[in-house]
């Protein structure tokens, strides 16, 4: 198999995988745990969810991640970057990033803490805000994922 095609099949997979799971916990899971009455059985669901999604989550960006530099390299693809008709792989560069600080770093070292601390406080109020912030996510995740599609079949917006 070509180094490309398999590089190009674990970029959407991983892709798949990644942003399919943010649809699933923004449009399935936060709106469950809001409607579940016992502040207690959300902060416990959400916490073994979250277990088992953040690990999938971190080898899905981190697949993506690698075969993404490798096509790059590959390719010869750097001077994209320096051409606006590219956007899509600025933006797929900015949200991979955005989604790697907030799994690799913020997570595990801050976010888990402080999700901990207000799940128990406020938990209705928490998992809202949360949600907001996953569709935010989601729509710009949503937006690169469209625009690389259609710029890598060739519709460039200039």
């Amino acid at each position: 198999m070509d180094d490309l095609l398999l590089a190009r099949a674990l970029h959407v997979v991983g892709v798949v995988i990644w942003i399919g799971g943010v649809a699933m916990v923004t449009s399935v899971l936060l709106p469950l745990l809001i409607q579940m009455p016992s502040a207690q059985d959300r902060a416990e669901f959400f916490r073994k969810f979250e277990k088992r999604f953040a690990a999938q989550a971190r080898i899905a960006t981190l697949l993506v991640g690698l075969s993404g530099v490798y096509m790059v390299y590959a390719l010869n693809l750097w001077s994209r970057f320096a051409e606006p008709r590219y956007w899509w792989m600025h933006a797929m560069v900015i949200v991979w990033l955005l989604f790697s600080i907030l799994l690799f770093i913020l997570e595990p070292n801050i976010l888990r803490r402080r999700v901990e601390t207000s799940v128990q406080q406020a938990s209705e109020t928490t998992f809202r805000k949360m949600q907001r912030f996953h569709w935010i996510l989601l729509s710009i995740s949503l937006v690169t994922v469209a625009g690389a599609v259609a710029g890598s079949h060739g519709w460039l917006m200039f």
